[in-house]
């Protein structure tokens, strides 16, 4: 059991109708995501083409302010307001799928672009597979 597990399991009103496995995957992806991304910025930062990577690294940025945003609105109460629940997911969704675009155009030459867009790639679908349950 994780510890995302373990705070949900532990609030007093639970998760609500929200699909718990789907929570808690998707709050991990978000948290997982906004560290690859700003590992992945910190190494096009370090590459001697860093000028060439300077949209990539925007997007990384980006892209980690809106995971950790949303990890952490999905970190309380998920059913308090179903709308701002919604729109996080899908701002997330599409800041995700931007930053993996980006970073997969570079992943043939830079292995941390390649791993950035993988964890992108996994987030993204996380969110869409906890916007489905949301019905």
């Amino acid at each position: 059991m994780t510890h995302v597990q373990s705070m949900l399991d532990a609030h007093p009103l639970g998760t609500g109708s929200v699909d718990k496995a789907k929570l808690v995957e998707c709050i991990q992806a978000c948290f997982e995501c906004a560290q690859t991304c700003t590992a992945c910025a910190d190494a096009c930062l370090s590459e001697e083409m860093v000028a060439e990577l300077t949209k990539c690294i925007r997007t990384n940025l980006d892209c980690v302010d809106i995971c950790v945003a949303t990890g952490k609105i999905l970190s309380r109460h998920p059913g308090h307001n179903a709308d701002i629940t919604r729109a996080v997911l899908q701002a997330c969704r599409t800041a995700c799928r931007a930053c993996a675009d980006e970073c997969g155009q570079h992943a043939s030459m830079h292995r941390h672009c390649e791993v950035c867009a993988e964890a992108c790639r996994r987030c993204e679908q996380a969110c869409a597979d906890l916007l489905a349950s949301l019905g």
